[in-house]
């Protein structure tokens, strides 16, 4: 059973910044599509970032142009680097993996906690 930490969330103010990091075990991780979701209150989870084994990725609307997503295969590390941030951005933002298929990725499943992430006017 795989394992994945998160961290990184925290408090600032609209346009700041945030870097969210997940570490993860148990996982074949040069060979799983990594994403990570948000929850949001109400709706199903939605997949703000990916990132294939290839190191292809993907953005929600609402998070391209702002968000970066990259991994580092020897730190089995996925980052979610988080920029000119509005308090709509405020959820918990969970990491996830999924067996890369090639092409497309499986379903994603997450193993932590979340990190928290609030964005204030």
């Amino acid at each position: 059973q795989g394992q994945m930490v998160e961290s990184g969330g925290g408090s600032v103010q609209a346009g700041g910044s945030l870097r969210l990091s997940c570490e993860v075990s148990g996982y074949p991780f040069n060979i799983y599509c990594m994403a990570w979701f948000r929850q949001i209150p109400e709706k199903e989870r939605e997949a703000v970032a990916t990132i294939d084994s290839y190191g292809t990725t993907t953005y929600a609307s609402s998070a391209a142009g702002r968000f970066t997503i990259s991994k580092d295969n020897a730190k089995k590390t996925v980052y979610l680097e988080m920029n000119s941030l509005k308090p709509e951005d405020s959820d918990v933002y969970y990491c996830a993996a999924a067996p890369f298929l090639n092409p497309g990725c499986g379903i994603y499943k997450a193993r932590g906690q979340g990190t928290q992430v609030t964005v204030s006017s």
